[in-house]
C-alpha cells in the first residue's frame, strides 16, 4: 500500500536546510551562485557595522584597560567573522560548520562576559544568524532560544529587571538576517532545480529521437536491403530490366518516405498508422519471400493504441527481415492487444535489443506491456497489450446488486 503521507524525496522542503550544495556546483550558473554569496555576505557585513557603536560604548566604558582592549579586539574579529562566515561556511563540511558557529558564538559572547554586561549579549544576533544559515533549523532554533533565555535570566539576576528592548533587537535582527538567508536558499535551490529539469528534458528528447530514428531507419533500411538483393537476383538470373526498374522505383519511393519520416521525427510531427504499417509489412515481407497472414481490418483496435501498435508491427517485421529464416509471418489484433508471430524456427525472431527495448518504453508510456519469446509451435512471437479500458461509472452502478 502506498503511504499517502510519505514525502517525495526529490520534493523541495525546509528539511533540506542547510544544504547549500548549489553554491559548490560551478557547472550550472557560477555567476548566479556568486551573486548569492555576495548578497548573503554583504547583508551580514552591513548588519555587523552596528558593532561599531558597541566598540565605541566599550571604549568609553569604565572597565579595566586590559579587558577593554581585549574586548575591542574580539569585537573586531567578530566583525571580520560576520563577513567571512557566510562566504565560506556553506561550502564547509559538517564539522567545519559547527566549528564556525562555535567560534562566532564565542567571539560575540566574550565581550559581555569580560565586561560583565548582559546587554552586550544582544550582539550574538549575528552569531545566531550564522547558526541559522549553517546548522539544521531545529538546532539553530534551540541555540537561539537558549541565548534569549540566558540574556533574560542574566539581566534579571544582575540588574533585577529585563531590558526588553535589547531582547527585542536580538530576536528581530536575527529573524531579519535569517529571512535573507532563507530567500537566497530558496532561490538557489529553485535555480538548481530548473537547471536539472532542463538537463532531464534534453536527455529525454535525445532518447526519443534515438528511439524514433532506430524504428524508422531500421525498418526502412532492412526493407531496402531486401529489395536491392531481389533486384540483383533479377538482373543476374533473368535480365528482366522492366521488373528490375520497378523494384528500383519502389526503392526510390521508400528512400523518399524514409527521408520524410526522419525530418518529421526531428520536428516531432510524425505519426504512425497501424493500417499503413500493415501495408508496408505486407510489401516488405513479400519482397523477402515471406508469406504473410494479416488481419483483414483493424477497426476493432482502440484508437488510443493504434499508433503504438503500428510501432509494434514495424519493429517485429524488421526483426523478421533481419534475424529470421521464416517462411510465414502472422499478425493478429484485438481491441487492446496485437500479436506478431513467425515460423522461423529456434533461431527466428530477435533478442531484446534496442528495438524491443524501445517498444517496451513506448508501451509503458501508455500503461501497456510487451512480451516476446519463442512461440509455442516454434518460431518467435511478440505480444503487446494495452491497458484495460475504463469501465463507465454508470455501468458499474448498473452491475451493482440492488
Amino acid at each position: 500500500m502506498t503511504d499517502v503521507g510519505a514525502r517525495d524525496p526529490d520534493e523541495f522542503s525546509a528539511g533540506q536546510w542547510p544544504d547549500w550544495s548549489f553554491w559548490k556546483d560551478r557547472s550550472d550558473s557560477p555567476r548566479d551562485n556568486g551573486r548569492g554569496r555576495v548578497a548573503v555576505a554583504t547583508a551580514t557585513g552591513l548588519a555587523s557595522l552596528t558593532l561599531i557603536a558597541r566598540a565605541e560604548d566599550i571604549a568609553h566604558g569604565t572597565g579595566p584597560a586590559l579587558l577593554t582592549s581585549l574586548a575591542l579586539g574580539l569585537v573586531a574579529c567578530y566583525v571580520v567573522g560576520c563577513v567571512l562566515a557566510p562566504w565560506y561556511g556553506p561550502v564547509a563540511l559538517r564539522r567545519g560548520r559547527i566549528a564556525i558557529v562555535a567560534v562566532m558564538f564565542l567571539l560575540g559572547a566574550a565581550p559581555a562576559v569580560l565586561l560583565a554586561s548582559p546587554s552586550y549579549l544582544t550582539d550574538l544576533t549575528f552569531a545566531l544568524s550564522i547558526g541559522l544559515m549553517l546548522l539544521p533549523l531545529r538546532h539553530a532554533l534551540l541555540l537561539g532560544l537558549a541565548t534569549v533565555l540566558g540574556q533574560i535570566v542574566w539581566m534579571r539576576l544582575a540588574r533585577g529587571e529585563v531590558a526588553w528592548a535589547q531582547v527585542a533587537i536580538l530576536v528581530g535582527v536575527t529573524a531579519a538576517l535569517g529571512t535573507v538567508f532563507a530567500l537566497n536558499f530558496t532561490i538557489g535551490h529553485l535555480r538548481a532545480a530548473r537547471e536539472q529539469v532542463k538537463r532531464l528534458a534534453v536527455n529525454q528528447e535525445r532518447e526519443r529521437v534515438a528511439r524514433d530514428m532506430h524504428d524508422i531507419l531500421g525498418h526502412s533500411l532492412s526493407t531496402m536491403t531486401v529489395k536491392l538483393g531481389l533486384t540483383r537476383r533479377i538482373l543476374e538470373s533473368s535480365g528482366d530490366v522492366a521488373l528490375a526498374v520497378g523494384q528500383v522505383t519502389e526503392l526510390e519511393n521508400m528512400a523518399r518516405t524514409a527521408l520524410s519520416d526522419v525530418r518529421a521525427t526531428v520536428s516531432d510531427y510524425r505519426t504512425l498508422s497501424l493500417d499503413n504499417e500493415l501495408a508496408g509489412a505486407r510489401l516488405a515481407l513479400r519482397a523477402a519471400g515471406v508469406r504473410v497472414d494479416l488481419p483483414a481490418a483493424t477497426d476493432a483496435v482502440r484508437a488510443d493504441l493504434r499508433e503504438v501498435f503500428g510501432y509494434v508491427v514495424r519493429e517485429a517485421v524488421t526483426n523478421v527481415l533481419r534475424h529470421s529464416d521464416a517462411e510465414l509471418c502472422t499478425v493478429r489484433v484485438g481491441p487492446d492487444w496485437i500479436e506478431v508471430t513467425d515460423n522461423g524456427g529456434p533461431t527466428g525472431g530477435a533478442s531484446a535489443g534496442n528495438g524491443l527495448t524501445g517498444l517496451t518504453e513506448r508501451l509503458a508510456a501508455v500503461s501497456g506491456t510487451l512480451a516476446h519469446g519463442p512461440a509455442p509451435g516454434g518460431g518467435f512471437r511478440v505480444v503487446a497489450r494495452g491497458p484495460a479500458p475504463a469501465i463507465p461509472l454508470a455501468a458499474v452502478r448498473e452491475a451493482e446488486p440492488t
